[in-house]
């Protein structure tokens, strides 16, 4: 029996799939479960759809993602944070603020988990860092640094 998975099966196969199981396993396993639908005309061509529309976001989320890197290359944020007048800082400019000051200066809003520090910024200067923007598309963010 053909039937398109609902969830994802441990052995089977990942949600929205179509998959050929045994009569009995689809009866008394998935179909009760609802892990599983029966692979009718109108079930596959609604999965045929969500596929689709899936892709289409993909895409339109890929593009923006680009946008936002190309974007990203032009602009230099400034961070200002408390320093020590030597050009040392107390404590580190975390991604939160270089987040919030990229909103607050270009209004770009970026996910702070997206911006990558290979190192903690402790010193007054400027710095690149990367910016994973996601769909293996990753950007470079010009960031300066000064005193308070």
């Amino acid at each position: 029996m053909k039937v398109i998975l609902t969830q994802d099966v441990k052995g089977q196969g990942k949600r929205g799939q179509l998959i050929d199981v045994s009569d009995g396993y689809a009866r008394n396993y998935l179909l009760p479960r609802k892990l599983a639908t029966e692979a009718t005309a109108d079930n596959l061509n609604t999965m045929k759809m969500n596929d689709k529309a899936a892709a289409e976001k993909a895409a339109r989320e890929k593009a923006q993602a680009e946008e936002i890197a190309k974007k990203l290359e032009d602009l230099t944020v400034l961070v200002m944070a408390r320093g020590g007048g030597s050009g040392r800082l107390f404590g580190a400019v975390t991604s939160d603020e270089i987040a919030s000051a990229l909103k607050a200066q270009h209004g770009i809003t970026i996910d702070r988990r997206k911006i990558v520090q290979e190192e903690p910024i402790k010193n007054v200067g400027t710095y690149t860092l990367k910016c994973r923007l996601g769909y293996e598309v990753t950007g470079k963010l010009h960031i300066e640094v000064r005193e308070a």
